[in-house]
């Protein structure tokens, strides 16, 4: 039997996501399919969160991989797609609001920038500064300049490099949140009350020092760290921390950072579905599939 439907989970870190995919997966015959900018780089399983249990698009690249959106794009269309063509139901899974469009619609991406042109921009931003990098762009182009801080190096880098191949960092923008889907999907955000997600983080972050976070930390800081990497994993900042106690409260500070740009992300997502998330996720998954199945989205039970 085929399917075209796909389920979508998305919410702040440590809401619950992956319990709540996995607690779905189990009742259904589907698949998780990772929409997360961390997770997909390799040597990081404890301050990525990777899932121990078997996910599409998870561990993928190494930590020198310069990733990018468009790469994400294909391989998740091709995963969702497979699954589909096999009968099962994708779950996308994710915290990273583009990874997460990227995977469930076709985004118009800017192109890849020419080979060298990042290394050439970067050295214009390391050697001639912030300020002057910023005013190159607001030349080139004076929209995407208003939107980027000129400490911001990362987003500086790639709005000259796209201005640079003809288009622009605002490109499209308006059109990430619009209820245009690949396949039919139902898309659903965890709610936890911000006091509950606080406490999460914090004790999250605990658990990963506990279990070897600065073994890991350390031996990535050694490796070879595409600026992506650098960026999405908060590397330097734990580095630079070599009192465990310190690094945590930096760890902490970060993910509740982006926990609140997460919930930001979520409330721009339409037709999004919310389900509190402050319970066991069996019982958020089985109010998940009851949503699913009354929209006539879902088979009634596991295929056999």
């Amino acid at each position: 039997m085929t399917t075209d439907h796909v389920l979508a989970v998305f919410g702040p870190t440590a809401s619950g996501k992956t319990a709540v995919a996995e607690a779905v997966a189990e009742r259904i015959l589907g698949e998780i399919v990772s929409a997360d900018s961390m997770q997909v780089y390799r040597g990081l399983p404890l301050l990525t969160a990777q899932p121990e249990r078997p996910t599409r698009l998870v561990a993928i690249w190494e930590l020198d991989h310069e990733a990018s959106v468009g790469e994400y794009q294909h391989l998740a269309h091709g995963a969702i797609d497979e699954l589909l063509a096999d009968g099962k139901t994708p779950i996308v899974v994710g915290g990273t609001g583009l990874y997460f469009r990227a995977a469930l619609a076709n985004l118009d991406l800017p192109p890849a920038p020419a080979p060298g042109a990042r290394e050439r921009w970067e050295s214009v931003y390391d050697n001639e500064g912030g300020e002057r990098a910023h005013e190159l762009l607001s030349e080139r182009d004076p929209k995407a300049a208003a939107t980027i801080h000129p400490n911001d190096r990362r987003r500086v880098v790639r709005a000259l490099e796209l201005a640079e191949a003809g288009t622009s960092l605002r490109s499209g923008r308006n059109r990430l949140w619009t209820e245009e889907t690949r396949h039919p999907t139902l898309v659903f955000g965890l709610e936890l009350p911000k006091e509950e997600l606080d406490r999460r983080i914090e004790e999250r972050a605990r658990e990963m020092f506990a279990r070897g976070l600065r073994a890991q930390v350390d031996r990535a800081s050694q490796a070879a760290l595409s600026e992506t990497a650098r960026y999405a994993l908060g590397l330097a900042e734990l580095a630079e921390h070599p009192d465990d106690e310190l690094a945590l409260e930096a760890l902490v500070r970060r993910t509740r950072r982006y926990a609140s740009y997460q919930r930001k992300w979520m409330r721009r997502i339409p037709g999004l579905v919310s389900l509190t998330a402050d319970r066991p996720p069996g019982e958020v998954a089985d109010e998940l599939l009851q949503v699913a199945r009354a929209r006539q989205r879902l088979p009634a039970g596991r295929a056999g």
